[in-house]
């Protein structure tokens, strides 16, 4: 018997739990082998969070389906809340080819992206890192060697037409500025949730 509309939008952004189980097991592990990003902090204590928000744990199996790696980078000790940000070497694999925002994706004319960052992001229920998490992340290693990553861009920037990206090369961080409309095989974006 076929679902109605309604049951199959409400169940789209639920984890079977085999899918959830998967997740959790591949969020450990990660999260043990990593303990320099995440110094003081429990596995235990961020597995019953997560799974207390099960909205939270489809938003993190979509950063992981598309190839970010998330990963625990922090605690908000005000709020309870654990930071994940995409913990991937390289910028996600899945999230790649992509202008800036759905403005930027309308003003081609042709050669147009599949998609737009913000547009992604939103769709993933994550927020584009800013420059300045996007430093922070790079003092936990060294991620974007060959690829790069749109960053949350400043309004007056984006109104001007532009939008900001980062890498790292030569050992250092870079931020670098481009069209909004413009898309590069090796550039995607790497986001945040709080949970």
């Amino acid at each position: 018997m076929p679902k109605s509309m309604n049951t199959a939008n409400s169940n789209k952004k639920a984890l079977s739990p085999q899918q959830r189980e998967e997740l959790l097991r591949a969020l450990k592990a990660r999260f043990e082998k990593n303990m320099n990003r995440h110094k003081g902090l429990e596995w235990a204590r961020v597995q019953a969070k997560l799974e207390a928000n099960t909205g939270k744990l489809w938003t993190l199996n979509e950063m992981e389906r598309t190839g970010g790696e998330p990963d625990v980078v922090g605690h908000d000790k005000k709020t309870g809340e654990y930071i994940f940000y995409d913990c991937s070497a390289e910028s996600p694999k899945g999230r790649r080819s992509v202008c800036y925002d759905r403005e930027a994706l309308e003003s081609r004319k042709e050669h147009k992206p599949q998609n737009s960052a913000i547009d992604m992001a939103a769709a993933l229920g994550i927020e584009l890192l800013t420059e300045e998490q996007y430093r922070e992340l790079q003092t936990l290693g060294n991620f974007d060697l060959k690829t790069s990553s749109w960053v949350k861009t400043p309004s007056d920037i984006r109104k001007l037409g532009g939008a900001l990206f980062c890498d790292r090369r030569y050992g250092k961080v870079f931020l670098y500025h481009n069209g909004a409309e413009s898309y590069y095989g090796a550039r995607a974006f790497r986001g945040s949730l709080r949970v």
